[in-house]
């Protein structure tokens, strides 16, 4: 059986929000929200918060979480995932779960993992949803995926994908934050040759499909926004007074 290990990877330096992993919701730290909901995914060996600030883990600690100090140098949260993934090299799938998101449901993660458990043919899976009547497709920092008959991305975009060219289109998918790899191919993704697409985008999982390698994806209902900015703490704070988690 595949051991599953859930990282979180965690930076103290965010351009919008310095310290976004410290911001308190309730009495928690928002890292605390998220491994807290991590813990309560059935399908995870083990959770460890990954970060190259002192702070976080310390608060980490603090909480009783596993927590492991990374290099400073990783340009991405994939990297960082990578030096995670050699310290835990019993594990053969590792799931990204984004340190900004306290309100991820534990569902959602298991769903993604057994998709990978499901599918050991695909390299990695990730997730989506249909987008909302209230939400803007357009906007280029809501990135969009299209998939095949059988659940794989097709591609990720930006841009409004697919273009609605009459009134009976596919609906158009959200792509949600969270990935599952086998912990080779984690190791080979960051060896493979930059992507013309992933630098036009500026989307990451773009190199993965630009080098003919699968990545499936999860559809859920529906998903809480993840954190960017103090103002999106904001909302997810009367979310969580709506549904009762904080006073």
């Amino acid at each position: 059986m595949d051991k599953v290990l859930g990282a979180i990877p965690a930076r103290y330096d965010s351009t919008r929000f310095p310290g976004k992993p410290l911001a308190r919701i309730g009495d928690k730290p928002m890292i605390q929200w998220v491994y807290e909901a991590a813990r309560r995914c059935r399908v995870l060996d083990h959770i460890v918060v990954a970060t190259d600030d002192e702070r976080i883990r310390d608060a980490v600690t603090a909480f009783g979480g596993d927590v492991i100090l990374t290099g400073d140098h990783h340009q991405s949260g994939t990297d960082r995932l990578s030096e995670v993934a050699d310290f835990y090299a019993e594990h053969n799938v590792i799931v990204n779960i984004q340190g900004d998101e306290p309100g991820i449901e534990p569902e959602l993660i298991e769903g993604v993992v057994r998709l990978k458990l499901d599918h050991p043919e695909w390299e990695m899976t990730t997730a989506a949803r249909p987008f909302t009547d209230s939400e803007d497709p357009l906007q280029p920092d809501r990135v969009k995926v299209t998939l095949s008959k059988h659940g794989r991305a097709l591609y990720f975009s930006r841009s409004l994908i697919p273009f609605p060219r009459n009134k009976t289109a596919n609906p158009c998918y959200l792509h949600l934050g969270i990935y599952a790899y086998q912990r080779d191919f984690l190791m080979r993704f960051l060896t493979l040759p930059g992507s013309a697409l992933e630098k036009t985008e500026q989307l990451e999982q773009l190199r993965v499909l630009e080098n003919d390698y699968n990545i499936g994806v999860y559809v859920t209902d529906t998903s809480m926004q993840p954190v960017d900015t103090p103002e999106d703490l904001q909302v997810v704070k009367s979310i969580f007074k709506q549904r009762k988690l904080i006073p």
